[in-house]
């Protein structure tokens, strides 16, 4: 439970139980840590608790509606983090983060972050809604931990690339990395796997460069140097993981004019400046927003079935759930944590 900033425990909730026949419930497996939860339990970003954390979730069915059909209790599912029906306007065309069915944040481990509280994967048990629709099922041969980032983090780096490669396929690509580790990660990861000409990653963090330059990107040491940092050449894809405002200063320096800036986080505080006039005479295009999870995850899982991705290139560390909070605020780019509750 996050009770509040540095107030972490476990304790006993309500049982969750079918409440819809399109319900499921799930008994979760292996919880990544996403990039936003250390910075919830620190208070960097500000959430009202309690509530239960974790949102990135692989499970075992251990219970279905009656109206659910193509699973079984005992299969293993990869489960989005947002809630989407898969039937309103916005779900058909792919704007699966805007559901209108439900309040707009609508999702696992948030709490009330959207109106409605989905209790979280941190524990022994979760009720899905629209489970028929929700649930993803895991092949065999893909590894829980290996799995658990999809239904947010990977998924969010594979769309920030995804999108303008193939509008522009063989281009390069430069990612700024920072307070978004995995996300950033995963998108050099994605970018090479797509079939980009180039991959640069600029950071200030030692382990995330060594990560980067693993998986084929040329690496940019930024230590100390965010202000007055110049690359050497523009970029027509430039992905924005850093959050601050150095760090999206310089992708919006470094994007070739008409090119494509695309963040992955709203920011450390409720308003940013932007650089207006420069993005307009430089023609940029800016994409800032949520992933898609319950659209994206699909095509993610196809590429890490098919060896295009592999998720578990950035785990740091596994850890079992008796010991998650500690390993909530723990250091590491990616944090799984497994489920040891009997």
């Amino acid at each position: 439970m996050f009770r509040g900033p540095m107030d972490l425990e476990w304790e006993d909730v309500e049982t969750p139980r079918i409440l819809d026949p399109r319900d499921a419930l799930v008994r979760p497996l292996a919880v990544a840590r996403c990039d936003l939860d250390p910075a919830i339990a620190i208070g960097l970003y500000p959430m009202k608790g309690p509530f239960v954390m974790g949102h990135e979730m692989v499970g075992e069915i251990v219970g279905l509606g009656e109206a659910v059909a193509g699973f079984k209790p005992g299969d293993r599912v990869i489960v989005p983090f947002q809630l989407s029906c898969s039937a309103c306007d916005p779900c058909k065309r792919g704007l699966t983060n805007a559901c209108s069915e439900v309040a707009s944040g609508t999702a696992f481990g948030l709490g009330p972050h959207g109106g409605v509280d989905l209790g979280g994967a941190l524990a022994e048990c979760v009720r899905v809604p629209w489970a028929d629709v929700m649930l993803i099922a895991l092949p065999d041969n893909v590894d829980p931990i290996t799995a658990a980032g999809i239904p947010d983090n990977v998924s969010d780096g594979y769309r920030c690339v995804a999108g303008p490669l193939r509008e522009r396929p063989e281009s390069d690509v430069l990612v700024v990395g920072g307070l978004a580790p995995s996300v950033g990660l995963y998108a050099v990861m994605a970018a090479v796997g797509l079939g980009a000409r180039s991959v640069v990653y600029v950071d200030d963090d030692a382990e995330r460069l060594g990560l980067a330059s693993s998986l084929g990107a040329e690496v940019v040491d930024a230590r100390g140097s965010w202000t007055e940092l110049r690359l050497d050449r523009k970029f027509p894809i430039v992905v924005d993981a850093n959050v601050l405002d150095a760090g999206r200063n310089l992708a919006f320096r470094s994007v070739e004019p008409c090119g494509t800036v695309t963040s992955v986080s709203g920011g450390a505080s409720a308003m940013s400046s932007l650089p207006l006039q420069k993005m307009y005479n430089k023609g940029v295009r800016y994409e800032i927003g949520r992933v898609h999870a319950v659209a994206t995850a699909r095509t993610v899982l196809n590429l890490v079935t098919n060896g295009t991705l592999d998720p578990a290139r950035l785990v740091s560390s596994v850890v079992p759930f008796s010991e998650a909070v500690a390993g909530m605020t723990a250091s590491g780019t990616k944090v799984v944590f497994v489920n040891d509750l009997t």
